[in-house]
Formats: structure tokens, sequence, C-alpha cells
């Protein structure tokens, strides 16, 4: 019989470190090495336990060690620690979580293209190799980490699929190629996205203490994972994300697709740079994918949308974003985002159905936008404080929403002068001074003004 990894002790002797494990799981390519490997294991795991209290399992010692390295770990009542999630989110804090539910052999597109299984704890959700027990590197997501989820039609496909997609907290915006060169931002885990067919699971794919209540919502592979998503995020206590599926009633596209004429498209192809990818129109944002690095560009980020390259059969699209992010350093995140060659017969309904309707082409909406963020911001922090620290916070968002008033209150303003001095008598004695061509469109200018419901199809 041939050798095979303790896979057991690697995952207690190397659980903080995936990368180690991964790297020793690829190596250990022949009965030798892996001979090799399992002496290696054994007499690593002898020191350790011999350095600690000889008294009581080894396992409860490693349990204890990685208590030790992370300090915001808490008691669970069971003897073990259950990590605070909102401090720690790496490999050895997820393995102190006990697997709640496994779904199995699930087609992973991104951080990497396999298929793993996805694992339910607590406070995490982790992607491992089939017949492994450690997370796979860089596929540890903390529940209250994830700020955007989206579900999906896959495109171009003849069978229907849907994907997944799971964005982190500061994973998703475009960032600088300087800041990519610094490495600003190589400690934020990359979305996760998984694809599933329009079918049930497969028998024998669900385990865990939760499989029973997951049988019982598994008509398909996206009511299993509808309920599974949204029940492990809110009892974290996320309750800020909210799973958002595409809506043809908001945004589709009049290309007719070949493979399903049926159906209408939720999505339009674009370049980014060289790169193909599709936009997606959704109620909370603008999403590009599936291509790395993928982007998702929030309807309160977006500070104006803009035409250029305007062919008989394409067009480019510019989104300008404000970047004064909190946390982020200055110049780390692109200010205009381009996306080229989408198709002519598109355009009116994405001027007219998205982005007018959003307020997207007037700049004076940005900053009521902006507001809103901000006042929707505080009120989540000062969710997460006690009541007597909640005075200042009450203060700050009174002076958000002052300011915002005061905002639309001088566009008014400016507004109502702007018609009191005009004169129709003098247009044809100034005309021709300091007016634009004819043939210059002005895409944005006429924006209901009741046009800051912006959020009316938030999911």
């Amino acid at each position: 019989m041939a050798a095979q990894l303790d896979l057991q002790t690697l995952g207690i002797v190397f659980g903080s470190r995936p990368d180690i494990v991964a790297g020793i799981q690829q190596a250990a390519d022949t009965p030798a090495r892996t001979t090799l490997f399992n002496n290696i294991v054994s007499y690593v795991y002898e020191q350790l336990a011999s350095a600690s209290d000889p008294d009581g399992p080894a396992s409860k010692r490693r349990r204890v060690d990685v208590a030790q390295n992370h300090p915001h770990a808490q008691a669970n009542g069971h003897g073990s620690t259950t990590p605070a999630p909102s401090t720690a989110s790496g490999g050895d804090a997820a393995l102190t979580d006990p697997v709640l539910l496994e779904i199995k052999d699930v087609s992973v597109t991104a951080p990497q293209r396999k298929k793993y299984d996805l694992c339910f704890t607590r406070n995490f959700l982790y992607a491992r190799a089939p017949g492994t027990s450690v997370p796979a590197p860089g596929m540890v997501y903390a529940w209250k980490d994830i700020e955007h989820a989206f579900y999906l039609p896959v495109p171009d496909k003849s069978q229907v699929q849907y994907n997944y997609v799971l964005l982190p907290r500061d994973s998703y915006l475009p960032a600088t190629k300087q800041a990519v060169a610094n490495g600003d931002k190589l400690q934020v885990p990359e979305p996760l996205v998984f694809t599933v067919p329009a079918t049930a699971p497969k028998p024998g794919s669900i385990a865990g203490p939760s499989a029973k209540t997951a049988e019982a919502v598994s008509d398909t592979y996206s009511s299993l994972f509808h309920w599974a998503l949204t029940t492990s995020m809110r009892t974290a206590g996320n309750h800020a994300c909210q799973l958002i599926a595409s809506d043809p009633k908001l945004f589709h596209s009049v290309v007719r697709q070949s493979h399903r004429p049926n159906e209408k498209a939720v999505h339009v192809k674009a370049f980014r740079g060289s790169k193909d990818g599709f936009l997606f129109f959704l109620p909370t944002g603008i999403l590009w994918g599936f291509k790395k690095p993928l982007l998702f560009l929030p309807l309160d980020r977006i500070v104006a949308v803009s035409y250029t390259n305007v062919l008989r059969t394409t067009f480019n699209m510019v989104v300008e974003l404000d970047t004064d992010i909190p946390g982020c350093a200055a110049g780390s995140i692109e200010k205009e985002v381009e996306f080229g060659m989408l198709d002519q017969e598109d355009y009116q309904g994405i001027d007219e159905n998205y982005v007018r309707r959003h307020g997207l082409a007037d700049r004076s909406m940005a900053e009521q936008r902006k507001a809103k963020r901000e006042l929707a911001e505080n009120k989540r922090h000062a969710a997460g404080q006690d009541p007597a620290a909640g005075q200042g916070d009450g203060e700050t968002m009174t002076e958000l929403e002052r300011a915002a008033r005061e905002e639309e209150q001088r566009l008014q303003d400016e507004e109502d002068e702007m018609e009191e001095d005009y004169d129709p008598g003098s247009e044809s004695d100034s005309e021709g001074e300091g007016s634009s061509s004819d043939g210059e469109e002005d895409d944005g200018e006429e924006v209901d003004e009741n046009g800051d419901d912006d959020l009316e199809n938030d999911g």
C-alpha cells in the first residue's frame, strides 16, 4: 500500500500556515517523499508536545496555542476557543471553529479555478481541497468581513448555471498600479466566485451537523446556498450584507442571446483594458467579471458616468469614482474606470434605464449619495457601541444630515438664481459668445430633479 500523508498531524502542526500545508501536499508526489514529510511532521509534533504541558492531549495544547496567538479569541464554554470574527480571519482561526455544514465538489472560479469543498462554520466560510482537512491558502472568509454578495446567471453557457460572488471589504474597488506594486492590498482576501448548476445537489454532497436542516432546503443548489449564506451571515451578526440577484426589470440587454434566445441577458459584454468580461447593472452598483481582478463599483461611490469613443457599433463608458475612502492610502484607488467596446444597441438601455434613473450622470447627485452613505456608516458604527458612548455619534449624524440638507438647498438656490437672471431678450445679443457648438453632446445634464431616489431598487 502506497504511503499517504498524515493530514491530521500536518493540520495540527502547520494549521497556522496553510501555504506550507499546500506546498507539502504538492511536493509529496512519491512514496519516498511522502514518508520523509510524515517523519518531519511527526518530529515537529513531538517537539511541540514536549515544549508544552505534558498533561492533556496534544490537540488541546494546540488549540490553547492558537488562542494565545490571538488575544481577541473568546471562550465558547466548552474548554476550546472561538476567535472573534472581526479580528481573526486566517486559516488557523478557522480551524478552531467546528464545521457546521460542508458542501462538496463545488466549482470555484476565483480566486482559484478548481473544485473545492466549501465549509461553513459559525464565523467563517472557507474552501478546502477534497481529501484535506485544512483551508486552501487565501480562501478563508470571515462572515462579518463580507460586504457584498451577488447571485448572477453565468453568461454564454447553453446550460443554465449561476455564479455566487462574495466580496470581502476592500477587495473590489480598482487599485492603482502603484498600490498593487506597494502591496497595499495583499492582506485583503480576493473575491470568492463559485458556480452551481440549476439542478439539485448530488447525493452525499452535503455533510456536517447542519446537513439534515440543509437537505430540507436543497431542492436546488441555489435554494441550498441562498439559505446557507444568508443564515450564516445573520448568525455571525452581518445584517448589512444582502444577497442581491440581477433583475431584468431593472436592466437587461437588447442583444439577443443565441444560446438561450428566450431569456433576457442581464449583462453586456465589455473590455477592461485587454481583458474581455461582462458588466452587470445591479440594484446596488455595477459589477465587472469574471476575470481577475473582479471589480464592483457601488452606486454611492460613483461620482459620474460619461461616454467616449462613440462609434457606429460600439462605445466606451467611463465611471468616475469617489476615492476618499477611510483607511485607504491616498491615490490607492483609481479615479476613473473605463470599459470599452460596449454594443451600441445597449446604449439607450444603459443610459436611460440605469445611469439617468440613478442620477449617475449628474455630479450634484454624487454629494447626496455620499451623504447617505456616510449616514449609513455612522448608523452601523453607532449600533456597535454602548448607549453611553452613542451621544457623540448622534451629533455626528445630525451634522451629516444638516450638511446634506444645506447642500441640497444651495443647489436649489443656485438654480432659482439662474432662472431669475435669465433674460429671453438677451439671447440674440449674446449669440456665439462662449457657447458650445451644436454638435457637442451634453451627457447627463437633463436629470429629473427627483432623481435623488437612487436607492429605490436597492436590495
